[in-house]
Order: C-alpha cells, then structure tokens, then sequence
C-alpha cells in the first residue's frame, strides 16, 4: 500500500528512531478490510536545572522565570521532548484509493502538583488520508504542522531533553532545540495535499486553521494559514525546503497587523558511523516557540548537529541551537542558545536509555545574559 503521510505519527516515532538507529514494532491485526496497528511510547527523565545571572526577560529559557520555575534550580521526573502517547492506525484500499485514519493521545508524566495533571489529555493528531500513486495524497484532519518537521524529527534529542526548561517540563514535556535552534512545527486542522512522486522529490502544500498567539494577543485574521514542504533525496541523505504564510492582527487593536512569513532550507547527510544535520529557518513573526509568538520581529534559527554511532548499541552526539531576534533595544529578548551533548543506548530494540548534559542561554540586546545548565538521564520505549 502506497505511504499516505508524510508527516503522520508514525513516522515521527518511525522516522526519529532510524535517525538514532533504533526499531519499534506495533501490534497488527485485520479486521475486515482494515489493517489495524495499535503502538505508541513512553518515556520519563530525571532532570536537574541550575539557572544564574541577571533576570532576562520574555521567552528567554535560560533565565530562571522559565529555566527553573522562578527559583534557583529545579528537579523534576517527567517527560522528554515526547509526551507519552497512544497510537492507533486503520489502513485499507477501496475502489483504487489507499484510506488511512491516525489517531495519537498523549499524557504527561509530571505537573506542578500531585493532582492535577491526572486529566490533561494531549491529543495531537486525529486525520484521515485519501489518495494513490497517481492522484497524490490529501489529508484532513488535526495533524502535525511542516515547518520545522525535519529538524525536530531529526534532533537527537527528540529522544531525549535536550533543554529541560521548567516552565514546559512541569506538566507537558521538555523543548530540545525548540526555542533555542528552530520554531515547534505545531498542531493544526489542516486540509495538505501531498503530489505523486517525482523521482527524488515529495511535495505538499498545506491549508491550516490560522492559530492566535500565545496569551491571545495577536489573533488569526480571516484567512487560513498557508505552508509548503520539498524533500529532495540526495543519494544517501537528504534536503528539504519549506514556508509558511498567516496574517495577523493585535487582539484589543486590528489596526496593528503583520504577516507571518517564514522560510526554512536544511539537510542531513551521513558519512559512514557519522551523520551531520543543519537546518536553518528565517523570517518575521515566526515566533521564538510557535507562530506569532515574537510579534512582528525579525528572526534567524540555526541547528547543527553530529551524530556518531560508536557501537552497534551506543550513539554519542552533540547538537547547537540557537533562535536570535533581529530587531530589538535594551532590555527586550535578544537569542536563546542551547548545546547539548547525549547518550543514547539501545538496550533492546524497543527501550533506549539516555543521559544528556546541556547549557542553554539567553540574551537581551543591552547584553545581560542568563544560563541554565541541565541534566536529563532516563529512557524510552517504543511499542
């Protein structure tokens, strides 16, 4: 049966483990004309965070307000950058069309008291997908955003922490590089058409429901939100391009508008037990952590990455990371930078044990800087 998602669940799981040199396996069985598969991970770290300098402001994750909970330092027990989660897949071909339905709950480990993450349900996807080989794909749905999907699938430290910022920890999940390297790719009703394949080329066009900011204070004018994503496979590695458009609009003022526009280029290519990622995005309005976040400003992410597989069991890495404004005065939000150095041990083909060390840092444009260093050590499984 033909692929019918580029950016499904599945193959976030899927596509992350191979980049780590991992397998998972799910449960599969028939029913009727449908292949049902059910799997799905869970994960749980031990972090520590320490945060010194002065007080910088806004999304700076290296400062204490998020790095570590207002105060000196935190410890938490709770997710990684993946939430725990519950996967369930339906796949069938009728009258010449390959159908899918995706389906992901996710949960929290951990929350800022003993009870009240007990109901917080996570759900990210929730699609269906219809097409073949000569009419391409189109998928309806809630489901992943393309902007920055391959950064963060490739991160090492999807499977990990990477920065174990408190603000987010405490009862969702850690940031790895986003913040501090890329923009997250986000959640979105969205109606994506993928094209039939073109030799080494896949690409999809997307129309998303427009999204606010945080705290609402810029709004989603009446448009859809628009992005486009292009993988070229380059014998054994890979490239890709991709955009993304939304207008907004100030929420207690709709004279105050701006678009969103936010171009992305990057790239992975291996070298035997080495593997090297950059991926690099720019624009205005892309936002330090999600769309429209900064407001109006000019912004620049870079990622970096090297991977290398020591042992048949054992990959070592170490990734940089950083988001940097380019407009700003003074004390306003300048960049977060992130270095993370990890371990990642395949104890069995399902479960992989990590310990990553990191340092993130934040800046303002007068030059006052904040630093968190963290520790994540824990594991993941697959299922």
């Amino acid at each position: 049966m033909r692929k019918t998602s580029t950016f499904s669940p599945r193959l976030l799981a899927l596509a992350s483990l191979a980049a780590l040199g991992c397998s998972a396996q799910a449960a599969g069985f028939k029913a009727g004309d449908w292949d049902m598969t059910v799997g799905g991970f869970i994960n749980a770290y031990y972090t520590h965070t320490n945060c010194s300098g002065p007080q910088v402001g806004g999304l700076a994750l290296g400062a204490k307000a998020l790095g570590c909970g207002g105060t000196s330092g935190r410890t938490v027990v709770g997710n990684g950058l993946l939430p725990n989660a519950l996967i369930t897949t339906a796949k069938t071909t009728q009258d010449g069309y390959d159908i899918s339905a995706t389906m992901m709950i996710g949960a929290a480990v951990s929350s800022s008291d003993s009870i009240s993450n007990n109901s917080n349900v996570d759900v990210r996807q929730g699609f269906m997908t219809i097409g073949n080989a000569d009419m391409g794909t189109v998928k309806l749905g809630r489901d992943y955003g393309m902007f920055g999907a391959n950064a963060i699938l490739s991160d090492m430290t999807l499977l990990g922490a990477g920065a174990p910022v408190n603000g987010t920890q405490a009862n969702r999940v850690t940031l790895g590089h986003i913040g501090a390297g890329y923009t997250y790719l986000g959640h979105y009703g969205q109606i994506a058409y993928t094209l039939p394949t073109m030799g080494p080329v896949t690409a999809t066009v997307g129309l998303y429901s427009p999204v606010s900011s945080f705290a609402n204070v810029y709004i989603a004018k009446n448009q859809p939100q628009v992005q486009l994503h292009a993988d070229v496979k380059a014998g054994d590695g890979k490239v890709w391009v991709g955009m993304k458009h939304q207008a907004f609009m100030n929420s207690t003022n709709n004279a105050d508008t701006f678009n969103m526009n936010g171009y992305e280029v990057g790239g992975s290519l291996p070298l035997g037990a080495f593997n090297l990622l950059a991926n690099f995005q720019t624009g205005k309005g892309i936002g330090v952590l999600a769309d429209g976040d900064s407001g109006n400003a000019k912004q620049r992410n870079a990622l970096v990455q090297g991977t290398f597989q020591a042992t048949p069991k054992a990959k070592l890495g170490l990734s940089y990371g950083q988001s940097r404004m380019k407009d700003g005065t003074g004390t306003a939000f300048k960049s977060n930078t992130n270095l993370t150095g990890g371990l990642y041990f395949g104890l069995t083909k399902s479960v992989t044990l990590v310990a990553e060390l990191s340092q993130t840092q934040s800046k303002n444009f007068q030059g006052d800087k904040s630093k968190m260093n963290g520790v994540a050590l824990g594991g993941i499984l697959f299922y």
